[in-house]
């Protein structure tokens, strides 16, 4: 059995059309959308709708800025459109019609953080399986599958004025990912809660991570605990006991899908 797994896609259509070629089956991690473009910042919807310099100084600070900061600019710079979230949700919509449309029979699909998870039953279709907070059995395995980030504990979601992530509170993604009960791969988009996992080493700050999933790498043991959500990680993967822990690579950037076999 051969399955490709693939993480923060953000647009990359024409690399995302081809990550199924000789796999039996296609993960997909979530973060389809193109928020904002971090290599380009004319691209992206944030580039796109506000411009290349909003893009970039929402870069800037998501490095580089105070607490609150990022969230206060962004709040201002979607406040010059009339009815932001209108125009975040439909090109997010066209984005997702590109996107969706090439994924293969089977893929097995998650949101991430910068997706609109309410938008994915839309673009369901036979053969492409939405299964966040799903267990499914692939080749004799079971993949258990659970979505977006969670925030750190006592943190509720707030909803945005134009764009709202898939953020949850930390209760509930870690009840999620424990109702999944014992399973042979873990698929998420957050890493596990490990220092070396979570932490980028471009933005220079460790990324909201899931302890949960490593209370599960513990308790259950399973083979393997597959993520993305972390685009430069200080260590792409490590061994906890059994378990091998791997993200599967920035695809945006690297159009190369991870392989698991057995």
């Amino acid at each position: 059995m051969r399955v490709h797994v693939v993480s923060d896609v953000h647009g990359n259509v024409d690399a995302l059309a081809k990550a199924g070629v000789g796999a039996d089956a296609l993960i997909v991690l979530g973060d389809l959308v193109d928020f904002v473009d971090y290599s380009d910042p004319s691209r992206g919807i944030m580039g796109t709708v506000l411009g290349p310099e909003v893009s970039d100084t929402f870069r800037r600070l998501r490095k580089e800025g105070k607490p609150g900061e990022l969230r206060a600019f962004a709040a201002e710079a979607w406040s010059r459109i009339d009815d932001p979230a209108a125009v975040i949700e439909q090109a997010v919509r066209d984005q997702y019609t590109e996107l969706f449309a090439v994924l293969p029979d089977p893929t097995y699909a998650i949101p991430g953080n910068v997706d609109i998870a309410r938008l994915w039953p839309e673009f369901a279709r036979p053969g492409v399986h939405m299964v966040d907070g799903q267990v499914v059995e692939l080749g004799g395995l079971r993949f258990g599958f659970v979505g977006g980030v969670p925030l750190p504990p006592g943190i509720p979601p707030v909803p945005g004025r134009g764009w709202t992530p898939y953020l949850r509170a930390a209760e509930e993604h870690d009840a999620a990912v424990r109702a999944l009960g014992p399973v042979d791969v873990l698929c998420l988009h957050a890493p596990p809660a490990v220092p070396e996992l979570r932490y980028d080493v471009i933005t220079r700050r460790p990324e909201l991570a899931s302890t949960a999933a490593v209370e599960v790498i513990h308790e259950h043991e399973p083979r393997a605990v597959v993520f993305g959500h972390v685009h430069q990680p200080l260590a792409q993967r490590m061994r906890i006991g059994r378990t091998e822990c791997v993200n599967v690579g920035h695809f945006r950037r690297t159009g190369t899908p991870y392989v698991l076999r057995w």
